[in-house]
């Protein structure tokens, strides 16, 4: 069987273990984010209310990483939302603002 997977994550700094820098720790120096990141956007619905989010995964585990990240995207989109567990959420289906914007910082953006 063929696999994409990249295998066991790092739970402090969410790269793989063969290439993580913090030593399991987390207290390794700052994530330096290589442009071979691929996010994944995706709406949900469930458990909101009604509701709709759109959802930013597939990123590192990285708790400052993703605080900026966040903020950045809702600058940029003009929305709330909030990080943490490897994702951003944003209120609202901002997938077409989100592709271009991470495009942008060299990240590859499926979904």
């Amino acid at each position: 069987m063929y696999s994409t997977g990249v295998g066991r994550i790092c739970p402090a700094c969410g790269l793989p273990v063969g290439s993580c820098r913090c030593g399991g720790t987390g207290d390794g120096p700052p994530l330096q984010v290589s442009g071979r990141l691929t996010a994944r956007l995706r709406v949900e619905t469930k458990g909101r209310g009604g509701k709709t989010v759109t959802v930013v995964d597939g990123l590192p585990r990285d708790a400052s990483f993703l605080r900026e990240l966040a903020a950045e995207l809702k600058r940029a989109c003009g929305t709330g939302g909030t990080a943490g567990d490897g994702r951003v959420e944003l209120q609202g289906d901002r997938r077409e603002a989100l592709r271009p914007l991470l495009a942008a910082k060299g990240y590859t953006v499926k979904g």
